[in-house]
C-alpha cells in the first residue's frame, strides 16, 4: 500500500531502533524475522539496515493469519499433536548460533474465534514440548530477541472503523511509530533517556527488598503478591547471560518482575480486553489462595480464560508483575489497541504462568529445581493480563513491616 511520505520518510530510523536499541544487533550475528506476510515492504527496509548494521545472514520466518486460520478450519486434530521435526529444528538450528529473533507481529483480535479450542491448547502443547530448549533460552536472556510491530489491514479496520483503508492504515502506522518512540528527529537518543528513566524505576523498586506488594482499587481488587528473597526488577535494557545490552519489547514503559509462586491472595480485576490465541477475553476477575487461582469469571470468553488457567500445573499461577503509570504515553493516546504489546504498557498488568529467570539475582544460571525453590513459577505459557487503572494503588511492604507507597491513584507514588 502507498504511504504518504511523512511515514515512509521515518521507517528506516524505525527499524534502526528495532536493531539497535531493541536486539542491539552484533557485528557478524544472524537476524531470524519472523513477520506477516503483508509486512514486506518493511521488512525489505529491516533487512537492509541489518545488512549495512553488520548482520551476517538475514533469515526470514513468513508467516499468514488466513492460512493459520484455515490449517485449524480443516485439519483433524491429531495434526496439532505434534511439531514437526523441520520446525523445530529451524529455531533450535538459530538459538543454537545465538542469533537475535525479532518477531512482528499485528492485531487480529477475532481469528480464532469459533475454532475448536482443543486443536488451539494441542499445539500450545506440542509447541512448547518441542521448542522447550528455544523458549527457556529466550526467557533467561541467553540471545537477543524483540517483539514489535507492523500494521495490518485488519487491525486498522478495528481502530479506525470510521476512516478508508489506506486513511487507516496510515493511521495505525503514525500510532505504532509514536507508541514506539520513533517519530521525532532523533529516535536513537529518545530511547537512550527513556531507557535511562526505566532503569532508575527498577533500581530504586529493587533497592525497596519488598517482601510483597497489595494491590487495591476502587473496581474491588484487593490483592497482596509475595515477592522472593531474591527478586530483582527489571525492565528497557536488560543483559544477556554473554553481556549484551538489549531490550526485548518496543514499545515499552514496564518495570516488572516475579513474584513468589506461592504467595499471591486476594482478588483481582481486569481492567482491559485480553486477547488470547485468537480469541477475545473481557470483564474478568479472578481469586487466588496460597498463589493459586481457585475461581475465575469472565463476562465475554469465560470458557478460554479457563482453558488457559488449566493448560498445566503453573498456568494458574503468577509468572510476573509489572507497574507502568496510567497516565503513560500508550494510556494517554485513549486507544484499546487489542494487542497486549500495547495494551500491556498501558496498564499495570500480572501474567499466568512462566515467569523469567531473569527476575532473580542470578536466576539465569539456575536450574529448574533451584528456580522453583526461590519462588519462581514455571508453565507452558505466558499470558499479560491488565489490571491498572486510574484509582490503583499500590503498597509494598518491606522485611521489617515498614510500608512504603509505590503507586497512588494509578501513578508512581
Amino acid at each position: 500500500m502507498h504511504l504518504d511520505s511523512s511515514i515512509s520518510s521515518l521507517l528506516p530510523g524505525y527499524a534502526r531502533v528495532l536493531l539497535k536499541k531493541g536486539l542491539n544487533l552484533q557485528q557478524g550475528q544472524i537476524l531470524v524475522i519472523s513477520a506477516p506476510v503483508e509486512s514486506h515492504d518493511f521488512v525489505t527496509i529491516l533487512t537492509r539496515e541489518a545488512y549495512e548494521a553488520g548482520a551476517r545472514q538475514v533469515v526470514m520466518n513468513w508467516r499468514s493469519d488466513d492460512s493459520a486460520r484455515l490449517r485449524y478450519e480443516y485439519e483433524n486434530l491429531s495434526e496439532f499433536t505434534t511439531m514437526p521435526d523441520w520446525r523445530r529444528d529451524f529455531s533450535l538450528c538459530y538459538y543454537r548460533q545465538n542469533a537475535a529473533f525479532l518477531s512482528l507481529i499485528s492485531a487480529n483480535p477475532y481469528l480464532m474465534k469459533g475454532i475448536d479450542m482443543q486443536k488451539l491448547v494441542a499445539w500450545q502443547k506440542a509447541s512448547n514440548k518441542a521448542l522447550k530448549e528455544y523458549i527457556d533460552g529466550m526467557m533467561a536472556s541467553r540471545t537477543t530477541w524483540l517483539v514489535a510491530a507492523v500494521p495490518s489491514l485488519v487491525w486498522a479496520r478495528i481502530l479506525y472503523p470510521e476512516q478508508s483503508e489506506e486513511a487507516a492504515y496510515e493511521m495505525l502506522w503514525k500510532q505504532i511509530l509514536q507508541s514506539s518512540r520513533a517519530d521525532g528527529e532523533h529516535p536513537l537518543a529518545d530511547w537512550d533517556a527513556h531507557l535511562l528513566e526505566l532503569k532508575k524505576r527498577r533500581d530504586w523498586m529493587t533497592s525497596q527488598h519488598f517482601t510483597s506488594l497489595h494491590y487495591t482499587s476502587g473496581q474491588g481488587t484487593d490483592l497482596t503478591i509475595g515477592l522472593s528473597d531474591k527478586h530483582i526488577w527489571q525492565g528497557g535494557a536488560e543483559e544477556t547471560t554473554s553481556h549484551i545490552l538489549f531490550n526485548a519489547n518496543i514499545p515499552t514503559e514496564e518495570i516488572y518482575t516475579a513474584p513468589d509462586a506461592a504467595r499471591v491472595d486476594g482478588i483481582v480485576y481486569s481492567t482491559r480486553p485480553l486477547v488470547y490465541n485468537g480469541n477475545l477475553i473481557d470483564n474478568f476477575h479472578i481469586i487466588f489462595k496460597d498463589g493459586r487461582a481457585i475461581e475465575s469469571k469472565a463476562e465475554t470468553g469465560d470458557d478460554v480464560l479457563k482453558q488457559i488457567l488449566s493448560m498445566d500445573e503453573g498456568a494458574a499461577r503468577l509468572g510476573e508483575v509489572a507497574l507502568i503509570p496510567y497516565h503513560s504515553p500508550i494510556s494517554l493516546s485513549h486507544i484499546l489497541f487489542y494487542e497486549t504489546l500495547f495494551d500491556e504498557n498501558a496498564s499495570c498488568h500480572l501474567a499466568f504462568g512462566k515467569a523469567y529467570p531473569t527476575c532473580l539475582s542470578g536466576g539465569s544460571e539456575m536450574n529448574d529445581q533451584e528456580l522453583l525453590a526461590n519462588g519462581l513459577n514455571d508453565s507452558m505459557i505466558h499470558v499479560d493480563f491488565m489490571v491498572g487503572s486510574d484509582d490503583l494503588s499500590i503498597t509494598g511492604t518491606q522485611s521489617d513491616g515498614t510500608t512504603v507507597p509505590v503507586f497512588i491513584n494509578g501513578d508512581w507514588a
